[in-house]
């Protein structure tokens, strides 16, 4: 299993990115005999994947990473880099490969304070590994004065450092970044290209599979978590019960706080398994004895890592919440298609019955105005709404249709 393997539906961009890696080792092979580099060569310093939501854009560039990084002795009988076993392949997957940092937005946008040392780091040589990578997993959250520090950092970068920059599409990135980019678009996988892959993947049955696919529209992460997490299909079924209890305010006001609520719980519990664990590993950087004081000094950095907590705690509770308004829009989505005579393309087989009183009971305009009234909601979010405001004024506005 190579780290291409995890890339669904996207064959074309792992031949680009295979044969980019293939080229980068020709590059360290010439420096290291202090010949001159190959004349023509596919590896370049800087790349910037966009694509849909769950086409995996995070994975290409950590495979990417991967491959970059592996040690297989394969490799010298003229393998494949991005084995999937070796110990460069494995620390570059999961996050831990000494050479490969992972910038990633905790809040609504990646500070500058956030790419400081990683910016300080991407000038250095690589410590164990082959090239020094850089994955900012965020790209578009970037806020003026952290992507001025990411744009010196590419324009002049130093010789074996390699950035990976993702985002949804190339105008999320400013101008004079995504001109030093090779740009790759990954597009959004079929649905029978992800059920495929939780079958032979995650051990997934085949018709659950099916249905999670479908579900999610060739969401990879959300269609993975759908047919693996009991948990998220019933807060999945409880959304798409929503629709058919919008009868009277006090009903919609109730279901906005239910989909308030039923978010923060998802933050609390990531809080839970994440939070305790950093602060006990700081304070033990720190030089703190078991349950006792941390040494004179050191408040500021404690401070500084509760505001991260708290920021990654908003930004999960608004993540949970735009998963939710996900499926509602699919819902309304297949309440159009029926509305219009369609059965073709309907991703809530599960909730035909739903989708059908509702096809009768509304109208094909009433339905786009109740779609955009979810679009405008997720807008309100990403403009720090108060997200109790933002669903409440959604919930309303899909019973007045």
């Amino acid at each position: 299993m190579t780290v291409w393997d995890d890339l669904v539906g996207q064959e074309k961009v792992s031949a680009v990115l295979e044969a980019a890696a293939r080229d980068a080792d020709a590059l360290v092979t010439a420096a290291a005999a202090g010949a001159p580099p190959p004349e023509a060569s596919r590896m370049t310093h800087a790349w910037l994947f966009t694509g849909p939501p769950g086409a995996g854009r995070n994975q290409a560039a950590r495979a990417f990473a991967a491959a970059l990084q592996c040690v297989s002795p394969d490799r010298a009988l003229g393998g494949a880099p991005g084995c999937g076993f070796c110990d460069g392949c494995h620390t570059a997957l999961i996050g831990t490969h000494a050479d490969v940092s992972t910038v990633a937005a905790v809040g609504a946008e990646i500070l500058v304070k956030d790419m400081r040392d990683t910016v300080r780091k991407s000038f250095t040589a690589p410590a164990t590994g082959r090239w020094q990578i850089i994955l900012v997993e965020d790209a578009e959250r970037l806020n003026e004065k952290s992507a001025n520090a990411v744009l010196k950092a590419v324009e002049e970068p130093a010789p074996r450092t390699v950035w990976l920059l993702c985002a949804p599409s190339i105008e999320d990135v400013l101008p004079t970044i995504r001109s030093r980019c090779r740009h790759l678009t990954l597009s959004t996988p079929s649905v029978a290209a992800v059920a495929d892959m939780l079958v032979r993947r995650e051990g997934v049955e085949p018709d659950v599979a099916a249905a999670a696919a479908r579900a999610t529209q060739g969401h990879v992460d959300r269609a993975r978590r759908l047919a693996t997490d009991p948990a998220a299909r019933e807060r999945r079924a409880a959304v798409l019960k929503l629709p058919l209890r919008l009868d009277e305010v006090g009903a919609c006001l109730k279901a906005a706080q239910e989909l308030v609520d039923a978010a923060a719980e998802d933050a609390k519990q990531l809080a839970e398994e994440m939070d305790g664990k950093e602060t006990e590993e700081l304070k033990a950087a720190l030089g703190a004895a078991q349950g006792g004081r941390l040494p004179r000094g050191t408040a500021g950095v404690m401070k500084d890592l509760e505001d991260m907590q708290k920021r990654r705690r908003t930004r999960t509770q608004r993540d949970s919440l735009d998963v939710a308004l996900g499926d509602l829009t699919a819902f309304y989505r297949d309440v159009l298609a029926l509305q219009f005579g369609s059965r073709v393309a309907i991703a809530n087989t599960d909730a035909e019955d739903a989708l059908e009183r509702l096809a009768r009971g509304s109208t094909p305009e009433a339905t786009l105005r109740r779609i955009e009234a979810i679009a405008g909601c997720r807008e309100a979010l990403d403009r720090n709404v108060a997200p109790l405001l933002a669903v409440e004024a959604m919930t309303m506005a899909l019973r007045a249709g």
